[in-house]
Formats: structure tokens, C-alpha cells, sequence
């Protein structure tokens, strides 16, 4: 398939990972500062996340200030006992579907959620604890959080990521094989995936039909390995190198973005969890570089 240019997109956290392995979003420059670094990077549409202070249509301006658009975006929940809290991943939910509806992005990526003392932190990647009574609890969450963005008019594109109670292949396959897909669609990230050991290009071929956007991640696979085996936490695993720009780790990225309908017409978002590079600043350009040669 070719890949339209202004489908690539970027979710720029170098600029938000933290010394210790983990997304602190108080690091992030102005978004002025990242937009101007985007644009000149060449990538031309931006995962949203309307800042607190802008409304949807002055964060729309503010992007086409330098000539960029907007992307899909994101929504994480959690599994909780206390009322309050559920009830605040269904608002978040409902604002953010609101606001992709504003910004006329018809997909938003939908994921369970970490937290810095989860189990699965601790022990990522191979599906620790796993329960079936958890995973349908799982199920259930992310079935009534799509409800909630559906109702916006927004497509919710189930994510699984590493260190989640929804990880593994055999996880994404029991959602997405249990709730229908006019409820939820498929946001694969291929690099989560690969590092659970998955293999992301079938599971894109098995669930074509419902592919809505995807995330794009280069990695060392052998160092995913590596810490399954030895059971390496999540933030020692990140720390030890395993992500990287597309194209610099030995991910199949051509083969997973080959295995996309020949009528993909979502997302590649493109997604450094933890830059290999000296600054964030040239770990975006070189996302940009890829991107290039991809859009061609």
C-alpha cells in the first residue's frame, strides 16, 4: 500500500521521558517550541491533546500556524473499585471524544492504563498474573469507555500496551474477539506488541477489517527478549536502549505497515517512547526522515 503523507503523524514524547524510565509530561518545551521542531522536521500532523487552556478550535489554529494538523490522539483507563475514579475516566473519555470531534479526527486510541507500582510494570511483556476473570473485567471497561466515544461520533481503536492488564497477543485476541467491532476497532502499536513477543503484522492481517490507526515503533527485539527472559522490570527494559527512531532499531516495520489493507486509509502514528538519540530535538528529526521516505 502507499502510505499518504498527511496520514503520517507523530506522537512526539521524546521530549516527555523522564531519567528514570518513565513519561513525565512537566518536561515538555512550549507547544509552540514542538511544533516549530515538527514542522521543520517535515512531518505535517500531530497526535491531539488539547492543552487545559485552549479550546479544541484555538489548538486546531494554533497547529495550522505551522502547518500541521491533527491526529489521532489517546484515551487510557484503569480497572478501580472506587466510584470517583471510574467516573473520571468516563468524563475524560467523553471530553476527549468531544474534542476529536471538534478537531475532525474521526479516531482516537483507546488503551488500559499503567501506573508506576502495577504488577505488570514490574514484570512486563509476558502477560504476568494473567486471570481470565481480570481480563474479562478488561473487556467489559474498554466495551463501555468505546460506548461513551461512540456516542461523540468518534471510532475508539483498542491499544494494547506492555504493562497493562492488556499486553499480549492472546489478551488483544480475547477483546477484540469478544466485543464486536461496531463497538470497538484495532489500534495495534507495533512495538508494544513485538516486545510481548506478538507478532504485529499477523494480528494486523487477522483483524484487517478493523485496523483504524496504528502506531509505528522501531526496537531492538533482542533486547525485548532478553528482559523477558530475565524478567526485567519496565522502566529498566526502556532504560537499557530498547526503543528507537524507525528505521535505527531491527523491528519489521516495512512487513507490519505491508500487512495494512490495500484500502488503509487511518493513522501511522509515528512513536518514541524514549529516544535513542542525543536530544529529543533530533530524535524528531529523524522521525521526520522516515517519514519521508515512507510518504513516497
Amino acid at each position: 500500500m502507499k502510505i499518504r503523507q498527511d496520514r503520517l503523524a507523530i506522537n512526539p514524547l521524546q521530549w516527555v521521558a523522564s531519567a528514570e524510565g518513565w513519561i513525565d509530561p512537566s518536561l515538555a518545551p512550549s507547544l509552540d517550541t514542538q511544533l516549530g521542531v515538527i514542522r521543520d522536521a517535515g512531518i505535517t500532523t500531530l497526535h491531539s491533546a488539547v492543552p487545559g487552556d485552549l479550546t479544541p478550535e484555538r489548538y486546531a489554529a494554533k497547529l495550522a500556524e505551522y502547518g500541521i494538523a491533527p491526529g489521532p490522539g489517546y484515551i487510557p483507563v484503569r480497572l478501580s473499585d472506587d466510584s470517583g475514579e471510574r467516573g473520571t475516566f468516563r468524563d475524560n473519555a467523553a471530553r476527549v471524544a468531544a474534542q476529536h470531534a471538534a478537531l475532525g479526527v474521526p479516531v482516537v486510541f483507546l488503551a488500559m492504563g499503567m501506573a508506576k507500582d502495577a504488577e505488570r510494570v514490574a514484570r512486563p511483556a509476558v502477560g504476568h498474573l494473567a486471570d481470565r476473570g481480570r481480563l474479562e473485567q478488561v473487556r467489559d471497561l474498554l466495551a463501555e469507555i468505546a460506548g461513551i466515544i461512540r456516542a461523540e461520533g468518534i471510532t475508539p481503536a483498542f491499544h494494547p500496551h506492555v504493562g497493562t492488564w492488556a499486553e499480549t497477543e492472546e489478551e488483544t485476541r480475547f477483546i477484540l474477539d469478544t466485543v464486536d467491532a461496531s463497538v470497538l476497532a484495532f489500534g495495534p502499536d507495533m512495538g508494544h506488541l513485538a516486545w510481548a513477543g506478538a507478532d504485529p503484522a499477523r494480528l494486523v492481517r487477522d483483524y484487517a477489517d478493523r485496523v483504524a490507526s496504528v502506531h509505528i515503533k522501531d526496537l531492538d527485539l533482542n533486547l525485548a527478549a532478553q528482559a523477558r527472559d530475565a524478567g526485567w522490570d519496565y522502566r529498566k527494559t526502556v532504560l537499557a536502549g530498547l526503543w528507537s527512531e524507525p528505521g535505527h532499531g531491527n523491528a519489521d516495520i516495512d512487513g507490519f505497515v505491508s500487512a495494512l489493507p490495500d484500502d488503509f486509509d487511518g493513522w501511522l502514528v509515528i512513536e518514541v517512547d524514549r529516544g535513542a538519540r542525543p536530544t529529543p530535538e533530533e530524535s524528531v528529526r529523524l522521525c521526520g526522515e522516515w517519514a519521508a521516505r515512507a510518504g513516497r
